[in-house]
């Protein structure tokens, strides 16, 4: 197509004449032992190419029009191609075109008209070939012209060359317009083209190009934009050249990054679609071809909770899993079972157990999934493990998690027969089988974790590692005690370096996308502080035990939960209305903290950090009496605050604002979560509180206990108890049933109205005027407190 392009410009009236440039050498690709004797040349070209070459590059820069271009252009891709070009070279080229030439080709070609003098499909592989070669240099990439050409290139791949008039105004405006321009509807309009079959050289360079901005650090964010999904979707349903060759890598790279939840959002129909098409090829292939088409899968499947009701995903769900069973039963090497268990990870993120296939199935995988962990891990310390056994071991985790979570569901995992309410007809044997399973391979990772150096600590397999023990820990700290224990300081060591390192780790979020591993955390990021949170709930557990409570003291955690609850106060702070968004880590940080408060009151009234803490929640708790969705946030704080301040000893120092401020918003919020009942009927729990009474009720009564104990140790919260009037407000929301609608909740309040007739005579006298007032009468419900005001 080259040398006949060549004779037709000539034709065609071009002034340079190639073979007065050209006649004395032979193409690069014809003449032998072209490199030879001249390697000190980055092109690889002889030195009689090179005086060819730089004559070629002369006539470039002094050409009079288009034609002139495109004769030296011409000559100097027969001379080298593209991609043996140096970057002085490619320099000098762009410098004499620029984007302008090749985009105006396309555009010409689309559009049609005698100007050119040259058929639309020369026009374009040449155009397409200049951008292919001027894209081998990642420093034009990025070039705005460049990019302008984007949707052009991908109408020609999803189209072929042929364009009507509508659809070619569309992509030229987009070609010519300023730099910045991007439109996403650009390859939108199909139903009036006309599809051509493309030339493989052609699509080669157009997909060159593509795979050129991908690479670059915005690329997959620039291609999205310009509809390169949409497009790309298109030509493998239309069955263009290469289209599945190298259209779909492309764009399961795409869906490997940063922009796939935003791909699946607006683009779910063909993306689902597509997946159908994959999903139908890889169930009808062999089990051998099926091995080598596991990889294929993972990029394409949606994000976890996207088209997540679709009966269309379920079934191609359901069967990926139909073909992937007899993978799983049978026997494969390590490579292949890898890849196997990857695509099984991603199903489960999916649905869960859902569709998975028969108990016995089921406990099949789980095991292959605990093998291969303990056979990845338990290698003598040092023994380094490569990428592909990273991947297998990372998907191993995620199905690991996924047994875990579904055996704890309903109870604890010591009691293996949780498992069946996972994996329905489940036996107890095979639940104890594949909890014994789990063990060992969660044993296998604190091993592997022991012997880590701190130079390790950014490996971003140790922090997957690190991410499935805590997602162990979070529901069972009995099995393997001691163990855990042992590992405590490495865990916390790691944890605190994460959290002081800060901010998202881009490192790590690719390396995240390439294990295919979502991420569900509230802003989307993989960030450094994550490790913390993983570890939260393992800390509520260790932290109300006796033994790893103390080395958990001597490794200063509640300093660490103490910064991490402030700052996560200080980000909520600012957030009011629809924008305050529930940050459950903070109120498994204040658990923790909890845990300290009740169980450590000589460190909790010696050390710095809980006078820290004490004052942020004297700061927080005021001012979340107006966020109610952040209602669970506040009952831990204000449980919290009362726990600490119980242990306050008695002073007659005047009492400071923001100890009055707190135990005032104290006394409204507990209020707040009751309302009065109908009639003689109990007090209910108000609207407000309902929704999350289940996490908040608890927290509530151990509040009221709490209250009842810092009224003992500070005699003055009487006095404000009276000034704000809540012993009248309790006693008519108790009415005259004088209950509440729970017995536990019905103890916890007449513990602290206990603990406030028995320390103010005052308030002791005012409880038995309200009592009458109310008609409560003997106060059948409340026993204890009858017994004090009769004495």
């Amino acid at each position: 197509m080259r040398h006949s392009l060549a004779q037709k410009m000539a034709e065609n009236g071009c002034h340079l004449n190639p073979e007065e440039v050209y006649a004395p050498q032979r193409p690069a690709s014809t003449e032998p032992n072209a490199a030879e004797g001249c390697s000190s040349d980055p092109s690889g070209l002889s030195p009689s190419q090179r005086e060819v070459l730089e004559r070629c590059l002369h006539a470039l820069n002094h050409a009079k029009n288009d034609s002139h271009i495109l004769a030296a252009l011409l000559l100097i891709t027969r001379l080298c191609p593209a991609g043996q070009l140096d970057t002085g070279t490619l320099h000098q080229i762009f410098e004499a075109v620029g984007f302008n030439l090749p985009a105006r080709l396309l555009v010409t070609a689309f559009r049609g008209g005698d100007s050119s003098r040259l058929p639309p499909e020369e026009l374009i592989s040449l155009g397409t070939a200049l951008l292919a070669a001027l894209s081998t240099d990642a420093s034009m990439v990025a070039h705005p012209q460049l990019l302008s050409t984007v949707p052009l290139i991908l109408s020609i791949l999803e189209n072929g060359p042929n364009r009507t008039d509508k659809q070619t105004q569309t992509l030229g405006n987009e070609a010519q317009s300023s730099p910045g321009s991007q439109t996403e509807s650009a390859t939108d309009s199909q139903t009036s083209s006309s599809m051509s079959t493309l030339d493989e050289a052609l699509a080669c360079d157009c997909y060159q190009v593509l795979n050129a901005v991908c690479a670059l650090p915005q690329g997959p964010e620039q291609l999205l934009t310009r509809g390169a999904v949409l497009a790309l979707c298109r030509a493998v349903f239309k069955k263009q050249t290469l289209s599945h060759e190298k259209g779909l890598p492309l764009l399961g790279h795409l869906l490997s990054s940063s922009i796939r939840p935003r791909a699946w959002a607006r683009h779910s129909s063909d993306l689902l679609s597509l997946l159908g098409t994959i999903s139908q090829n890889f169930c009808r292939a062999s089990d051998l071809d099926r091995l080598e088409m596991c990889s294929q899968i993972p990029p394409f499947l949606p994000p976890p909770g996207v088209e997540s009701e679709s009966q269309e995903l379920k079934e191609i769900v359901g069967n990926l899993w139909a073909s992937l069973r007899p993978l799983i039963q049978g026997k494969l090497g390590q490579e292949h079972l890898g890849l196997v268990l990857v695509v099984s990870a991603c199903l489960l993120d999916l649905y869960g157990w859902e569709s998975t296939g028969p108990p016995k199935f089921c406990c099949l995988l789980v095991n292959r999934a605990c093998v291969e962990v303990r056979m990845g891990l338990e290698e003598p310390p040092g023994t380094e493990i490569s990428p592909q056994l990273q991947h297998t071991l990372t998907a191993c985790y995620r199905i690991m998690e996924a047994a875990m979570e579904q055996a704890c569901s309903q109870g604890a995992v010591s009691n293996p027969a949780q498992m069946q309410t996972a994996i329905t007809g489940l036996s107890l044997q095979q639940s104890r089988q594949v909890l014994g399973a789990l063990e060992e391979a969660f044993s296998a990772e604190i091993y592997y974790l022991k012997h880590l150096a701190q130079t390790s600590y950014d490996d971003p397999f140790l922090f997957a590692t690190f991410r499935s023990l805590c997602a162990w820990l979070a529901e069972e700290t009995s099995c393997l005690k001691e163990d855990v224990i042992d590992l405590l300081p490495f865990l916390i060591g790691y944890a605190k370096r994460q959290y002081k390192g800060g901010g998202e780790s881009k490192g790590l979020a690719d390396w995240m996308l390439k294990m295919s591993i979502s991420n569900s955390s509230q802003d989307g990021t993989w960030s450094r502080e994550a490790a913390l949170r993983y570890l939260l709930p393992a800390l509520c557990h260790l932290s109300a035990e006796d033994g790893p409570r103390r080395v958990l003291l001597s490794l200063d955690t509640p300093a660490m939960l103490v910064d991490f609850l402030s700052k996560g106060w200080a980000s909520l702070r600012g957030q009011s209305g629809k924008t305050v968004t529930r940050d459950p880590s903070l109120e498994t940080a204040c658990s923790a903290l909890l845990n300290f408060a009740i169980t450590e009151p000589e460190r909790v009234r010696n050390d710095p950090c809980f006078i820290a803490l004490e004052t942020m929640l004297s700061e927080a708790l005021p001012a979340l009496l107006h966020k109610p969705r952040l209602l669970v946030l506040a009952a831990n704080c204000c449980t919290l605050g009362l726990m600490i301040a119980r242990l306050k000893s008695t002073t007659t120092d005047p009492v400071e604002l923001g100890q009055q401020r707190f135990f005032s918003s104290v006394l409204s919020f507990l209020l707040s979560a009751v309302q009065s009942g109908q009639a003689s009927k109990p007090a209910r729990i108000s609207a407000l509180w309902e929704e999350h009474w289940e996490e908040a009720g608890e927290l509530w009564r151990l509040s009221l206990q709490a209250l009842g104990g810092c009224v003992r140790a500070q005699p003055w919260i009487t006095t404000l108890i009276r000034d704000e009037g809540w012993l009248q407000n309790i006693f008519t929301l108790l009415g005259s049933s004088g209950r509440l609608p729970d017995q536990p909740s019905q103890d916890a309040l007449e513990e602290v109205l206990c603990a406030i007739a028995k320390q103010c005579p005052v308030c002791r006298k005012d409880i038995s005027e309200l009592v009458k007032s109310v008609s409560c009468g003997s106060l059948q419900g409340l026993p204890k407190l009858s017994t004090i005001l009769v004495e």
